[in-house]
């Protein structure tokens, strides 16, 4: 799922097209989460496509992890990593924040 499919567009008084800020939602542990250890080569975008079979879904993982976050698709390497597990209920309230 796109992160941008589905969040508003406004335009300016010059026509200038924008897209709304978005919103993530906050993202609560559960014992269906999993947690790894990064290694050198690890990316969000990668173990997204490991975990969830879809790499633009990295942002899920960043943000469970906000204490990794450097601007960088690259976690910290030897850090534990907390890959939430309940997927679908992360998307559904990222959906809802965003309407």
């Amino acid at each position: 799922m796109s992160r941008y499919r589905d969040i508003g567009q406004k335009r300016d008084s010059k026509g200038i097209r924008y897209y709304r800020t978005n919103i993530y939602p906050d993202i609560p542990r559960s014992e269906n989460d999993t947690y790894v250890i990064t290694q050198a080569e690890d990316r969000y975008d990668r173990l997204a496509l490991q975990y969830y079979s879809d790499a633009s879904l990295w942002w899920v993982i960043s943000n469970a992890n906000p204490e990794y976050i450097n601007g960088s698709l690259y976690p910290p390497e030897g850090i534990q990593l907390r890959i939430p597990g309940d997927i679908l209920q992360v998307l559904s309230s990222y959906k809802r924040e965003n309407q």
